[in-house]
């Protein structure tokens, strides 16, 4: 049960006064996530609803190439990363605990998924294998900025696949490949998967997941059949770079545009099998080093894209499959009215029908309840009111475009009016 009430959403009339990015500026607003620290952020109620509603779509879709999940821990020692030459990364936090022993707080786990896999993996016939989680990164980020797209903690989804040479491994790349997509495709997000430089991690290639926004921190160079980073389109063969600082590829002339890197997948190849010790034997008894790729994703990421994406001037308009709550329920009506009688029984109704629903059952006036709905971006607005008893409709305004849809029935056959809505969010973007 979802009463404003008895729930904790947190709205507010201005943006922090350091909020540049869309995101940063409607999340808090919209009640949906609080600052504890620079780059430090807590998801409130109704911002985690929409943070595992990512998850979820992302677990499923790595479910279904074969991923099994599991967890490894944040803090690990220090001598995987030293044996990986990554332990003298900047943004790595490293500590010691009171032994004296070295240690790190993990931003990414290469080095601890390679450590188990050395330790389990025999044979060619624990070959091929996708595991993955969903954990906590911590990153000494040094300028934390834009609510919680550049952040010194976060949750990321990284798998890690395992194969017996480079031909399984584009295999497994392939997998993630449409995995990917259709995580994209399900959240509603415009993206563009475009090639990227190995960084950090090291390997053989990459692709990043890019998501076009005006507050996006990276950008990408478009064409008609190309997409890349900036940074491998200056070194591309294929592209020269113009006098007025553009980008031609060929008689096309190429697009720059900015955008939020959501997700990113590596073929590590051998670069922390060999330094940790990952083998196998071969049918032939010989041993030799674990192919390995690497795919993360952000949900926080997803989450501000979609509403760097979609928001206007009104607030947040979440896609179908990200919003906290399908429904949103404005009683309009003291308590004790008719009206708030009949908006009590259309919330129960909601409620046994299984609809996701938040219901603004509080003594506040309607405008206040109006600016909060539009603000949070639920896809349906439902609202009963007076003018609700006297036409016999529950008014209908769809957050996209915030277009008036026809009323639903108030008061008769519940089996009816659930069916009606359920179309209702059914049709929503």
């Amino acid at each position: 049960m979802t009463r404003l009430t008895e729930y904790l959403l947190p709205t507010e009339k201005q943006a922090p006064a350091d909020a540049e990015a869309i995101s940063h500026k409607l999340m808090v607003r919209a009640g949906l996530i609080r600052q504890m620290g620079a780059g430090m952020w807590t998801w409130l109620p109704a911002g985690w609803r929409v943070h595992q509603r990512v998850v979820a779509i992302v677990r499923e879709e790595i479910d279904a190439i074969g991923g099994r999940e599991m967890l490894m821990p944040v803090l690990q020692p220090a001598e995987p990363w030293r044996k990986t030459g990554r332990l003298a990364i900047d943004e790595l936090f490293k500590l010691k605990d009171r032994k004296g022993s070295e240690l790190v707080l993990a931003m990414t786990h290469e080095e601890a998924v390679t450590f188990h896999a050395a330790q389990t993996i025999d044979s060619y016939r624990d070959l091929p294998l996708i595991l993955y989680h969903f954990q906590v990164k911590e990153r000494d980020e040094p300028r934390p900025r834009a609510g919680v797209l550049r952040t010194r903690e976060f949750v990321m989804k990284d798998s890690y696949s395992f194969d017996r040479d480079q031909a399984g491994l584009e295999e497994r790349y392939a997998l993630h490949v449409g995995a990917y997509d259709r995580i994209m495709g399900r959240t509603g997000l415009r993206f563009y998967k475009v090639e990227s430089d190995v960084g950090m991690m090291g390997g053989l290639g990459a692709h990043e997941y890019m998501a076009p926004c005006p507050a996006g921190e990276d950008e990408v160079v478009l064409g008609d059949d190309y997409a890349a980073n900036v940074e491998v389109a200056r070194v591309s063969p294929e592209v020269e770079q113009t006098a007025e600082g553009g980008y031609r590829r060929g008689e096309e002339a190429l697009v720059v545009e900015p955008a939020i890197e959501i997700g990113n997948i590596f073929k590590l190849g051998t670069r922390y099998s060999e330094p940790l010790g990952a083998t196998y034997l071969d049918e032939h008894g010989n041993e030799l080093p674990i192919w390995m790729g690497s795919y993360g994703i952000g949900p926080a990421r997803v989450v501000a894209a979609a509403v760097e994406q979609f928001a206007d001037e009104h607030g947040i308009s979440w896609p179908a499959a990200l919003a906290p709550f399908a429904v949103h329920l404005v009683a309009v009506g003291r308590p004790g009215t008719p009206e708030r009688d009949a908006a009590e029984v259309v919330y129960e109704t909601l409620l046994a029908g299984g609809i996701d629903v938040l219901y603004d059952d509080r003594e506040a006036g309607p405008g206040e309840k109006f600016a909060d709905a539009e603000l949070l971006g639920c896809p349906v607005r439902l609202t009963v009111g007076r003018r609700s008893l006297e036409s016999g409709e529950i008014e209908v305004q769809m957050r996209r475009g915030r277009k008036q849809a026809p009323g639903l029935p108030l008061g008769g056959d519940s089996a009816e009016l659930l069916r009606a809505l359920d179309e209702l969010c059914q049709s929503a973007p």
